[in-house]
């Protein structure tokens, strides 16, 4: 739980496309993904973040990924950028 104390007052991104693109533009420092996320999305989270040398953190569920990112509604993806 304290890596979700990092997200709440960082600079962030939240959601997956969001995420996948300031990935792919070199933006993110570090990103989080929730274990409950579709696996869909998950998979082109991770390997995005493989291919950029980006650090993983996994959260347990969506719901409490999106209310570490201040959001009312459940996140899969989020990241802290640079």
């Amino acid at each position: 739980m304290l890596q979700l104390e990092k997200l709440k007052n960082a600079d962030k991104v939240v959601g997956t496309r969001r995420l996948l693109r300031a990935i792919a533009s070199g933006e993110i420092r570090e990103a989080y993904l929730a274990l409950d996320a579709d696996l869909f999305i998950a998979r082109q989270v991770t390997d995005a973040c493989r291919k950029a040398s980006v650090p993983v953190i996994e959260v347990d569920t969506m719901k409490n990924l999106g209310a570490a990112c201040g959001i009312d509604v459940k996140a899969a993806a989020a990241g802290i950028r640079k």
